[in-house]
């Protein structure tokens, strides 16, 4: 049952039918959506429940489904062979292609980023950019870092800071995405248990942290870079009143997103200043509440500075031979020893590299390719789920039921020669085995692994 008074914050907000509204909450609809990783080989053998698939409109990776399968027990979906996203979150595909339809090496900051959905998204989008993805809370953290590991991508970074923290990088990113915490209203008919947290007041407090964010991180944006703001709330003290915060800061304008007439959403203008929001309700479109808008930062206030002087590791020639033994290491990196971990970073990026790992507290960066035991190399989990065509050691394709005792991280007897194998299911890797005599050692991470079911 929707609160009376929550009902009643609605009323007249753009776009809002009661009762439809109503309706469309009281049938519980279930929905379910996911995003390719046009990087992987999915679409090349699906999971069954694709078969009857149909295309978001505003996506053209996204998919919805018939049914909700069991996706813990999908080894696609460990593999990060796709992920399982909420479809109006996903029209940041069409923003990014109205606003940057051909980028060159950019830089991006999702500032509030777990689980990951939003960040893998970016970095499909800007495949020769570098994608900064930042959660502040630990739990959530380490979720991100799942996710985007298993996405395979290595033009990505993962940091815990709070967003104050980026006023080092005044002038840093060509775009800022905040998709700011809120009071989660536009999620009420996917989680009806959220219902009972929501209040005036919750919507009040998140209004200040969305305004404290925008605040605190607004000076890290390039003059000429862009802001994309979203909530998953229907609030118009989350949306419009904090587009129109955004519209005020000075050298910001508001911009106008190009959307369909049968796509059915939304176009709202804020009460002051009338920057354009768009809004995505669940009785018009087929997905949950939703509000986005986008900025373009015309002039900056600031000026450009920060401290890159930032020295890592480099792999020594003796490293470097050894690598190189195993396999061909992809050319346009350069590689550093890091914790005793040999990790690939995009040359074009160093001076960013540097700075990123002067000012913040970098949890995650670029392509973990494993540690050297004397001659031996130790692969990486990430290596595995890496997009790179080229990687060492042979592969063991194995059945669903096989795969699946991998992710449980059980014993295993896996067919064919010795020593590491990536341990393959439908052409996708799911992670690393060495192969024994008389058993085969499972490296799949502890911590991933399934532990029901």
């Amino acid at each position: 049952m929707l609160p009376t008074p929550f009902l009643s914050s609605l009323n007249g907000l753009p776009g809002f039918d009661k009762d439809a509204f109503v309706k469309v909450h009281e049938q519980k609809e279930s929905i379910t959506s996911l995003r390719i990783n046009a990087s992987k080989t999915f679409l090349e053998h699906p999971s069954s429940f694709f078969d009857n698939a149909t295309p978001i409109a505003w996506c053209d990776t996204g998919f919805y489904l018939q049914e909700r399968p069991m996706f813990v027990l999908d080894p696609l979906w460990h593999a990060g062979a796709y992920y399982v996203q909420e479809a109006s979150s996903m029209f940041l595909q069409q923003v990014l292609q109205q606003i940057a339809p051909n980028p060159s090496p950019m830089q991006v900051l999702d500032i509030c980023a777990a689980p990951g959905g939003k960040s893998t998204l970016l970095a499909n989008h800007f495949k020769n950019g570098l994608v900064v993805a930042n959660e502040t809370i630990k739990n959530r953290n380490a979720i991100l870092v799942e996710n985007i590991t298993k996405w395979g991508a290595d033009n990505m970074v993962v940091t815990q800071n709070d967003p104050s923290h980026f006023k080092a990088l005044p002038q840093f990113f060509d775009i800022l995405l905040i998709d700011a915490p809120c009071s989660g209203s536009g999620l009420f008919r996917k989680d009806p248990e959220a219902i009972s947290h929501w209040s005036e007041e919750a919507v009040q407090h998140c209004s200040v942290r969305q305004s404290r964010i925008i605040e605190d991180s607004i000076d890290c944006l390039k003059e000429g870079g862009y802001l994309i703001y979203s909530t998953c709330s229907y609030s118009m003290q989350e949306d419009e009143k904090i587009i129109d915060q955004i519209v005020a800061i000075e050298g910001m304008r508001s911009v106008d997103i190009a959307i369909e007439n049968n796509w059915n959403i939304i176009t709202s203008t804020s009460p002051m200043y009338n920057a354009k929001g768009y809004r995505f309700y669940p009785d018009k479109v087929k997905g949950e509440g939703f509000f986005i808008a986008v900025f373009q930062k015309e002039k900056a206030t600031t000026v450009t500075y920060y401290d890159s002087n930032f020295e890592t590791t480099s792999i020594s020639k003796k490293e470097a031979e050894v690598l190189h033994s195993h396999f061909t290491l992809p050319s346009d990196y350069y590689y550093i020893n890091h914790q005793e971990t040999i990790i690939a970073l995009a040359s074009s990026f160093k001076d960013a590299f540097n700075t990123l790992l002067k000012n913040l507290y970098v949890k995650k960066m670029g392509m973990a390719i494993g540690s050297l035991k004397g001659a031996d190399l130790i692969p990486a989990h990430a290596l595995a789920m890496s997009t790179w065509s080229h990687l060492p050691f042979e592969t063991v394709e194995v059945d669903e039921a096989t795969a699946l005792q991998y992710l449980r991280r059980a014993d295993l007897h896996l067919p064919g020669g010795k020593g590491w194998h990536a341990v393959t299911f439908k052409n996708t890797r799911l992670g690393w085995a060495k192969l024994l005599p008389n058993r085969s050692n499972n490296y799949y991470p502890n911590e991933w692994r399934i532990l029901k079911y």
